[in-house]
């Protein structure tokens, strides 16, 4: 008898590692602590974890954007979140991604969008956006897209932040703590309204939303056709009184090129329709409906493009 036990439990082990080892490792690029992106991945991993399609999800604070499409383009990571304006040019090889060359991306879905956020303390004498010059200010973590986003902003302005004031490149809670202690002046931001870093701030500071001018929105979405003018809503913080001027990106979620087909479809199936899970981590997740997910700035992965076929919605 324990002979006929002893291979049987070998070939038992065996067919249980087999089984394991078929597993699909996923990692998805998020983004810092204190934005939506952290959170929502991780959230994003528990979901694909508990669809028995056989994924072993994890997540990843990263830079965000601009790490996230080299991430995903190096299979360092296999799902990235990544902001618009970032995404174009990782996809065409252009500006931020000119020594990388075009990066073999495809588009999952579309997320959200999410609006740039400026925004001061009182006492800091910034009431304008030109006031900005010659004041201390964050314009984000190196390899982000919302420090992409702000230098876009700022050179359609004429503003070079290395000349015309003290440029801080900060994480979003490094931003945070230092706008807190008084250690900047002001700081751009990029994540979906409201934002637990803004919060964070109002809790301790009198905090003060700059405007973007409009014929500066207008430039800039002029320019670059992927971002849009957007208003933060009054209410949205407590320290909105009145709706402020900002231009939004979209944020999207990002594969390479290569992914197996079947894999991209349940991937995108699972997570769009799972997206009431995702409202407990941002309202932002109900713009995951296929009519607004199926929308790109550029092409789509062919198993994200099958399941929004099987939906009635052709991607744009």
């Amino acid at each position: 008898m324990r002979r006929f036990l002893l291979p049987m439990a070998v070939i038992a082990i065996a067919c249980f590692a087999s089984a394991a080892f078929a597993a699909t490792f996923i990692t998805i690029g998020t983004g810092g602590v204190g934005g939506t992106y952290y959170p929502l991945g991780g959230s994003m991993a528990e979901v694909l974890n508990k669809a028995g399609i056989d994924v072993k999800a994890s997540s990843r604070s990263t830079a965000a954007s601009k790490e996230n499409c080299r991430l995903v383009a190096s299979d360092k990571a296999q799902m990235g979140m990544t902001m618009g304006s970032t995404l174009y040019q990782a996809y065409t090889g252009t500006e931020a991604f000119v020594e990388d060359g075009k990066l073999p991306l495809k588009i999952l879905f579309n997320m959200y969008p999410a609006p740039q956020h400026l925004l001061t303390v009182k006492g800091t004498k910034i009431t304008t956006f030109a006031d900005l010059k010659g004041k201390r200010v964050s314009i984000g973590a190196p390899g982000s897209g919302n420090q992409v986003l702000t230098r876009m902003i700022l050179d359609a302005a004429g503003i070079d932040p290395e000349k015309d004031f003290n440029m801080a490149q900060l994480t979003q809670p490094e931003a945070a703590m230092a706008l807190k202690d008084g250690n900047v002046d002001a700081v751009f931001w990029n994540f979906a309204a409201p934002g637990a870093a803004v919060m964070e701030v109002e809790a301790v500071r009198d905090v003060v939303f700059i405007p973007l001018p409009e014929d500066l929105v207008q430039k800039i979405v002029e320019k670059n056709p992927f971002l849009m003018s957007y208003k933060l809503k009054a209410g949205v913080y407590k320290s909105i009184k009145e709706d402020v001027l900002t231009i939004a990106d979209g944020n999207y979620m990002v594969v390479k090129d290569t992914m197996p087909e079947d894999l991209a479809y349940n991937l995108a199936k699972i997570l769009i329709e799972q997206r009431d899970t995702f409202m407990d981590i941002t309202p932002q997740a109900a713009h995951f409906a296929p009519e607004e997910s199926s929308k790109g700035i550029i092409p789509f992965h062919p198993g994200a493009v099958k399941f929004f076929k099987e939906q009635g919605v052709d991607v744009k």
